[in-house]
Formats: C-alpha cells, structure tokens, sequence
C-alpha cells in the first residue's frame, strides 16, 4: 500500500492533496498557478517535493488538468489554460520527478472521486458534471474513467443544447467554432448572461434576488433549470447512469435536486424513470481528490 499525491492544476490556483493508503486526506495546499508552462512544472514538482518530506512517504502522482493529453500526439489539447496546450506535460512532469504520472482531464477527476468514494460512491455508472465558470462532465464505469477514443467522452459543456425552445434559436456562437453549446447556457457565465445580458459573469447574487422575490431573477433560475434538465435527460438517453453527480459553484443551488428529475422525465424514451440527482460530496475537493485516484488501490 502506498499514499497518493492529487494535483488539480487549474487556472488561477494549483491545489495539493495526498491521501494515505486508506484514503484519508493527511495534507492540503493551494498556490496561485504560475504563469508560463516551465514555472507551472517546476511549481508542481516543488509541492510532490514538499508534501513527501512533510508526509515522510513517497507517493504516487496523479494530476487533473483542463483539456488532456491527445492519443495520437502525446501532447496537451483543448486546455482553457492556453499554456498547456502543445507540451508532453505528463512525460515531462515525470522526468522532473523520477516517476510515471498519471493525467486526466479535471471533470473526469471530479467524476472518479465522487464515484469512489463520494456521493455516487460503488455505483457502476456515474455521471458529473461540473457547473462552474465554465461547464465539464465525465464518464465512470465500475469504478475506471471511460475516456473513449480520442478521450472526449464527457465532453459534455460541447455539445449543443437539446430540444430548442422558443427566443433559444438562433444558437449562441461557442468560443470553440461551434454554436448553441451547453456551456453557453449551463455555465454561471451562461446563467449571469442570460439575466443581465452578454458580458456578464458573476452570478451570485441571482438565487439572492430571486429568494427576495425578484420575478427577473427567479425567471433565469428557471430557465437555467430546465436547460440542464434537457441536458441531463439526453445523456440519460445515451447513458442511462446510475447516478447523476453535480459539481461546481451552481451545484449549491438548493432547487435542482426537488426540481430537476420532474423536468427531466418528459425527454427521456423510458416507461418508468427516476433520475438520480445528487450533489457533490467532497465539493471543491473533488477534483483534487479524483487526481489522487488515478492510481486505484
């Protein structure tokens, strides 16, 4: 048995977590993500450094990442954090610290964590999804991430909004070329823009407003609510999970686990059908976590 280092490499901060042989958490930091591919390497090999002298155990290393690593080149793609993209950044890593690394992208992270020991825990399919500034999902099957082909399965925040309403059409157009992705609309970017208008991004004070009666407020909210009801009833349709984990800042809205399975069941091809809804048991930890479990007992 050995401890297991995490590493979720985000875009403003780098968090490090490592587990020992049981899986309980015995150490924790964050540091402000350094800007530039070398020092983000060295800055990580700093904190696996640190954390084994503090810990006194040698650990293997597993990191979460905002894109991940193409199969057929071996280099990083479809990371927000641009820096990222185009560098061996798990051959590297591990040339840096003597050992094998193990990467994958942050949403698949989130949804092992929460399938292995977190709110879907010994499920055999899981679903998460990561509702945050941005929108992710990931696959796991009987406990293994399931990262398909050219690792895009979960790539749910890139597929486009099913079953269009009304003043939803035209589709919005995608930083990423395409047009009407789910991001756009499931994302607290996409719920701040859809109540104050394109350019806005703070969404916070929306459930706030609503929950003072704000009929604007609670009109997003709702709409925002049967977006991803959709979303979630066309992955039932592809997936049929056991359960379905929400992560994320909008994951705390306390209406999608009353509300959500309601507005799901119209759009999914079944006679009898009860989604399984649930919030994130480990929260932000999440991901950091599911790092740390690419390396499975």
């Amino acid at each position: 048995m050995t401890h297991r280092i995490g590493i979720d490499l985000g875009g403003t901060k780098t968090e490090i977590l490592v587990l020992d042989p049981l899986g309980v958490e015995i150490l924790r930091r964050r540091i402000a993500t350094p800007q530039g591919y070398p020092a983000a390497l060295e800055a990580i090999g700093a904190l696996v450094r640190q954390a084994e002298a503090d810990t006194g155990a040698s650990a293997t290393v597993g990191v979460g990442i905002p894109g991940c690593i193409s199969p057929a080149t071996g280099l990083v793609k479809n990371a927000n954090s641009n820096a990222l993209n185009g560098h061996a950044f798990d051959k590297d890593l591990g040339a840096l610290l003597n050992r094998e690394i193990r990467v994958a992208n942050d949403a698949n992270c989130f949804a092992l964590s929460e399938a292995t020991d977190g709110a879907a825990a010994g499920l055999p399919v899981v679903f998460g999804v990561i509702l945050g500034t941005g929108c992710g999902g990931g696959i796991v099957v009987h406990g293994r991430i399931l990262e398909g082909r050219h690792r895009l399965a979960g790539e749910f925040g890139h597929t486009p909004l099913p079953w269009p309403k009304e003043g939803e059409l035209p589709y919005r157009q995608c930083w990423c070329g395409q047009q009407g992705c789910l991001e756009l609309y499931l994302s607290g970017t996409g719920l701040a823009e859809d109540f104050a208008g394109i350019g806005a991004r703070d969404a916070t004070s929306i459930p706030i407003l609503a929950a003072k009666g704000n009929a604007e407020a609670q009109a997003a909210l709702s709409r925002h609510a049967d977006r991803l009801a959709r979303a979630l009833a066309n992955i039932t349709n592809l997936l049929d999970p056991d359960a379905i984990v929400l992560g994320g800042g909008l994951s705390n809205l306390p209406h999608f686990y009353d509300t959500l399975p309601a507005l799901m069941r119209p759009y999914i091809f079944t006679d009898v059908c009860s989604p399984n809804v649930v919030r994130a048991k480990h929260g932000d930890s999440s991901g950091v976590r599911g790092a740390a479990w690419l390396w499975p007992a």
